[in-house]
């Protein structure tokens, strides 16, 4: 079958279209032909090695060949032997390892059915996004319907699927974005929009109850002046900050929680199979719906990935297989 692998660390140049061997489901698992696959920053990062100390955090093993892709969308080809919920040509979509292929395996339990008035590419942008914003939002805020929330770059992956979970939670949603995307965030649902090239939100006086954060251009202290007296702040844009800045952020955010009434979170999602329902149940029901800026081939996938590291992608960058 055709693959994006790579054998050591870098940039979008150790990447390769090869012929590799069709993978085998283990008992547990799903073989998937895979109609989309979504990119996201982690597959930029963990194909630059991202930053030592933080490979276990994310799962990274010493392998020869590495297969970037963790969202998929796509059609059961065969099941292994312990596989009880799913069959041969179910539409599926969830996490899967290597999902820049026309193949891939993954656990019967990190799939759900795809429904029917939802695309694979729609289905394939949403898991680690989706999930993100919700256990951001939901889990670590702790957002309560008429609360207010800002989310700091609503214009990307995470963003467009925070924007939409935070209305759903019932709150007043504020989103900072570029000039072009001002109307596309008001589309999806923000009240209140934020031209980040015209006004910094850290200096206008305006307290928020919960500050979603996913790019980090903002400093804890400034963030911290504008969060009211009980407010939240989450991060989740970590890993797009220098290695440097990254354990400071880390260490910072625990030790400001410390004094007062205001608390800091960084937060690296985590699939969970419930969230994953939760997100298929918001689609098929029309109250999230996905934003997609461009699908690229298989054979582009250094492309796609070029272009969701320019920072200023909209919405999801997909990779259509079929």
């Amino acid at each position: 079958m055709k693959a994006i692998v790579y054998r050591e660390y870098g940039s979008t140049d150790v990447l390769r279209y090869e012929d590799i061997e069709k993978p085998v489901p283990s008992a547990e698992e799903v073989l998937i032909r895979v109609h989309a696959a979504s990119v996201n920053p982690l597959d930029a990062h963990l194909m630059h090695g991202v930053p030592a100390f933080l490979r276990p955090l994310v799962g990274m093993k010493k392998e020869k060949v590495h297969r970037p892709g963790v969202d998929v969308a796509g059609e059961v080809e065969s099941v292994g032997a312990s596989v009880t919920h799913f069959k041969p040509g179910d539409a599926v979509f969830g996490s899967c390892k290597g999902a820049f292929a026309e193949y891939g395996c993954a656990s019967e339990t990190k799939l759900v059915r795809k429904p029917e008035n939802i695309t694979y590419e729609q289905a394939a942008s949403a898991p680690l996004a989706a999930y993100t914003a919700l256990q951001g939002l939901r889990d670590k805020a702790q957002l309560q319907p008429g609360q207010r929330v800002l989310v700091n770059g609503a214009a990307g992956g995470v963003g467009t699927f925070a924007v939409q979970v935070g209305k759903w939670l019932g709150a007043e949603v504020t989103a900072v974005c570029s000039t072009r995307n001002l109307d596309m965030v008001r589309s999806i649902g923000a009240d209140r929009v934020i031209d980040y090239t015209r006004e910094n939100f850290t200096k206008t006086g305006q307290r928020y109850d919960v500050i979603f954060d996913l790019v980090a251009n903002h400093s804890l202290t400034a963030c911290r002046r504008v969060l009211a007296p009980n407010g939240t702040y989450v991060g989740a844009g970590v890993l797009g900050l220098s290695k440097l800045a990254i354990p400071v952020r880390l260490m910072a955010a625990p030790v400001l929680s410390r004094f007062g009434t205001k608390k800091f979170f960084m937060l690296l999602a985590k699939f969970n199979d419930q969230d994953l329902a939760t997100i298929r149940d918001l689609m098929a029901n029309g109250r999230v719906r996905p934003v997609i800026e461009r699908c690229y081939k298989l054979t582009e996938a250094a492309d796609a990935i070029r272009h969701l590291q320019t920072g200023h992608a909209r919405g999801k960058i997909i990779i259509k297989v079929i």
